[in-house]
């Protein structure tokens, strides 16, 4: 894989990079971001941001660095969707097409050319971590909002891949919110027996993951009654041998401000998962 440094940072003795590769699955130049401890890393993060985001936003705001750095975890963060394509309607909503892929493969057209992000974050991730000479790493995988779900889903669906998942936010029943039932129907089609395979409710009943999940829910967040709804990924888990813990924080919104309050939190968390602490 031929990787492009755009510019880096030093950032608490550890060392943020801009870099961009060609991608075989989307079949377009993709960015990213990764973070690289000063000591050598001895765990990989993967974290999938949300509706809007690309790969800054989390680098720019999560303030994850300094925890990161001092327990030694490199961190990669994707975009959230493929660039350039200029596909009809691609750019009508901030909801849906440009900056929000909702980490699926689609299948309807024009999307289904471009817009594979599930395979993307499974199969490109995966061969640039080895490519940066991180494969021998122990992974985990989190994110936030459309990057939640994304988190919850491939990491039910991919734990010989990721050893550890949490979430901020997530959108955990897509199928059955205003959100993902507009990314489906679009990205994949009005035939909505496919669209289980992406929705973290119905995959947590056949997942073999066996470790927790945590999730954090602001209270204050305008998006938790008719996007998000925890619960429903909650009575989901109950029924399962899947172990969560959703923790509901009073006060808190939607924002990076949310996210930065607790990053410390799931990186502790995934540690100890890991068994690295």
């Amino acid at each position: 894989m031929n990787i492009e440094t755009r510019k880096s940072h030093r950032c608490f003795d550890g060392e943020v990079l801009f870099q961009s590769h060609k991608s075989p699955t989307t079949g377009t130049d993709m960015n990213l971001s990764v973070f690289l401890p000063k000591e050598k890393p001895k765990a990989l993060m993967v974290w999938l941001s949300g509706l809007t985001c690309t790969e800054e936003n989390f680098m720019a705001k999560a303030g994850a660095f300094q925890f990161a750095s001092r327990q030694g975890v490199a961190i990669i963060c994707p975009d959230t969707s493929p660039r350039g394509t200029d596909l009809p309607g691609e750019h009508d909503d901030w909801d849906f097409g440009s900056g929000a892929g909702f980490y699926l493969d689609a299948t309807a057209n024009p999307w289904a050319q471009n817009y594979k992000m599930y395979s993307y974050i499974v199969d490109d991730i995966s061969q640039f971590i080895a490519a940066s000479n991180l494969d021998h790493l122990p992974r985990c995988i989190s994110g936030h909002s459309m990057g939640g779900h994304g988190a919850l889903t491939i990491g039910l669906k991919h734990p010989e891949m990721f050893q550890s998942i949490s979430a901020f936010a997530p959108i955990v029943n897509p199928m059955e919110v205003p959100w993902g039932q507009k990314a489906f129907r679009n990205y994949l089609g009005d035939h909505e027996e496919s669209w289980k395979a992406y929705d973290a409710c119905q995959l947590v009943k056949s997942s073999k993951y066996n470790g927790e999940i945590l999730i954090d829910q602001g209270l204050a967040d305008n998006f938790l009654t008719e996007q998000l709804q925890p619960e429903a990924f909650e009575k989901a888990c109950s029924a399962t041998a899947v172990s969560l813990q959703v923790r509901r924080q009073k006060g808190y919104d939607h924002s990076y401000f949310f996210v930065s309050s607790f990053i410390d939190d799931h990186l502790s968390f995934h540690l100890r998962q890991l068994k690295l602490t």
